[in-house]
Protein backbone atom coordinates (compact mmCIF):
# COMPACT_ATOMS: atom_id res chain seq x y z
CA UNK A 1 0.00 0.00 0.00
CA UNK A 2 1.44 3.37 -0.97
CA UNK A 3 1.86 6.45 1.21
CA UNK A 4 -1.29 8.21 -0.03
CA UNK A 5 -3.52 5.26 0.91
CA UNK A 6 -2.08 5.14 4.42
CA UNK A 7 -3.28 8.68 5.14
CA UNK A 8 -6.67 8.83 3.43
CA UNK A 9 -8.39 9.09 6.80
CA UNK A 10 -6.60 12.42 7.33
CA UNK A 11 -6.93 15.65 5.41
CA UNK A 12 -4.07 16.15 2.95
CA UNK A 13 -3.12 19.58 1.61
CA UNK A 14 -1.34 19.44 -1.76
CA UNK A 15 0.67 22.54 -2.62
CA UNK A 16 3.32 23.76 -5.05
CA UNK A 17 6.56 22.71 -3.39
CA UNK A 18 8.58 25.40 -5.16
CA UNK A 19 6.29 28.37 -4.45
CA UNK A 20 7.27 30.89 -1.78
CA UNK A 21 3.63 31.81 -1.07
CA UNK A 22 2.72 28.14 -0.72
CA UNK A 23 5.53 27.54 1.77
CA UNK A 24 4.41 30.54 3.80
CA UNK A 25 0.83 29.25 3.66
CA UNK A 26 1.86 25.83 5.00
CA UNK A 27 3.73 27.53 7.86
CA UNK A 28 0.61 29.60 8.55
CA UNK A 29 -1.54 26.46 8.68
CA UNK A 30 0.89 24.77 11.06
CA UNK A 31 0.85 27.80 13.39
CA UNK A 32 -2.92 28.27 13.41
CA UNK A 33 -4.46 24.81 13.28
CA UNK A 34 -6.64 23.71 16.19
CA UNK A 35 -5.41 20.12 16.21
CA UNK A 36 -2.42 18.71 14.34
CA UNK A 37 -4.52 16.72 11.90
CA UNK A 38 -3.50 18.13 8.51
CA UNK A 39 -0.99 16.31 6.32
CA UNK A 40 1.02 18.10 3.62
CA UNK A 41 2.48 16.96 0.30
CA UNK A 42 3.93 18.79 -2.71
CA UNK A 43 2.03 18.58 -5.98
CA UNK A 44 5.32 17.46 -7.53
CA UNK A 45 5.61 14.39 -5.27
CA UNK A 46 4.63 10.74 -5.27
CA UNK A 47 1.72 11.28 -2.84
CA UNK A 48 0.05 13.72 -5.24
CA UNK A 49 0.68 11.32 -8.13
CA UNK A 50 -0.98 8.48 -6.24
CA UNK A 51 -3.92 10.69 -5.28
CA UNK A 52 -4.40 11.75 -8.92
CA UNK A 53 -5.16 8.11 -9.74
CA UNK A 54 -8.07 8.24 -7.29
CA UNK A 55 -9.10 11.84 -7.92
CA UNK A 56 -8.66 12.71 -11.61
CA UNK A 57 -9.80 16.29 -10.89
CA UNK A 58 -6.44 16.99 -9.21
CA UNK A 59 -4.57 18.91 -11.91
CA UNK A 60 -1.00 18.22 -12.95
CA UNK A 61 -0.20 21.94 -13.14
CA UNK A 62 1.20 23.54 -10.02
CA UNK A 63 -1.02 26.60 -9.68
CA UNK A 64 -3.74 24.88 -7.65
CA UNK A 65 -3.92 24.13 -3.94
CA UNK A 66 -5.86 20.93 -3.24
CA UNK A 67 -7.48 19.59 -0.10
CA UNK A 68 -8.20 15.85 -0.16
CA UNK A 69 -10.58 14.99 2.66
CA UNK A 70 -13.63 12.81 3.28
CA UNK A 71 -13.58 11.32 -0.21
CA UNK A 72 -13.42 14.72 -1.95
CA UNK A 73 -10.68 16.66 -3.68
CA UNK A 74 -11.41 20.36 -3.31
CA UNK A 75 -9.50 22.81 -5.47
CA UNK A 76 -8.41 26.45 -5.26
CA UNK A 77 -10.78 28.68 -3.23
CA UNK A 78 -12.90 25.74 -2.05
CA UNK A 79 -9.77 24.05 -0.70
CA UNK A 80 -8.91 27.19 1.26
CA UNK A 81 -12.43 27.51 2.69
CA UNK A 82 -12.59 23.85 3.69
CA UNK A 83 -9.10 23.80 5.22
CA UNK A 84 -10.08 26.78 7.36
CA UNK A 85 -12.29 24.54 9.52
CA UNK A 86 -9.09 22.97 10.83
CA UNK A 87 -7.82 26.34 12.06
CA UNK A 88 -8.31 28.25 15.29
CA UNK A 89 -10.57 31.31 15.49
CA UNK A 90 -10.87 33.71 13.80
CA UNK A 91 -9.46 31.89 10.76
CA UNK A 92 -11.90 28.98 11.00
CA UNK A 93 -14.81 31.36 10.54
CA UNK A 94 -14.01 31.42 6.81
CA UNK A 95 -15.57 27.94 6.66
CA UNK A 96 -18.99 29.55 7.14
CA UNK A 97 -18.84 30.94 3.58
CA UNK A 98 -17.99 27.61 1.91
CA UNK A 99 -21.32 27.89 0.08
CA UNK A 100 -19.92 30.91 -1.79
CA UNK A 101 -19.75 30.08 -5.53
CA UNK A 102 -16.35 28.69 -6.48
CA UNK A 103 -16.46 30.56 -9.80
CA UNK A 104 -16.25 33.88 -7.97
CA UNK A 105 -13.72 32.79 -5.35
CA UNK A 106 -11.55 31.16 -7.99
CA UNK A 107 -11.26 34.43 -9.95
CA UNK A 108 -9.30 36.00 -7.10
CA UNK A 109 -7.42 32.77 -6.53
CA UNK A 110 -6.28 32.61 -10.17
CA UNK A 111 -5.06 36.23 -10.10
CA UNK A 112 -2.89 35.51 -7.05
CA UNK A 113 -1.69 32.21 -8.53
CA UNK A 114 -0.60 34.01 -11.70
CA UNK A 115 1.62 36.48 -9.81
CA UNK A 116 2.78 34.34 -6.89
CA UNK A 117 6.33 33.74 -8.14
CA UNK A 118 6.88 37.42 -8.96
CA UNK A 119 5.64 38.62 -5.58
CA UNK A 120 6.69 35.85 -3.17
CA UNK A 121 9.44 34.17 -5.20
CA UNK A 122 10.40 30.55 -5.32
CA UNK A 123 11.23 28.40 -2.33
CA UNK A 124 14.77 27.38 -3.28
CA UNK A 125 15.35 25.62 -0.02
CA UNK A 126 12.92 23.89 2.23
CA UNK A 127 12.71 25.08 5.83
CA UNK A 128 12.92 22.07 8.07
CA UNK A 129 9.80 21.49 10.10
CA UNK A 130 10.09 20.65 13.77
CA UNK A 131 10.59 16.96 14.61
CA UNK A 132 6.92 16.69 15.61
CA UNK A 133 5.81 18.17 12.29
CA UNK A 134 8.09 16.10 10.03
CA UNK A 135 5.79 13.08 10.20
CA UNK A 136 3.00 15.20 8.70
CA UNK A 137 4.89 15.85 5.46
CA UNK A 138 4.47 13.24 2.77
CA UNK A 139 6.65 12.77 -0.32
Amino acid sequence: MDEAHLHLNRAIVLYDGSCGLCHRSVKFLLRHERDPDLMFAPLQGSTAAALRAQYPEIPTNLDTVVLVEDGHARLRSKAILYVSRHLSAPWRWMYAVRWFPAVIGDLGYRVIAAIRYRVWGRADECALPSPGQRTRFLP
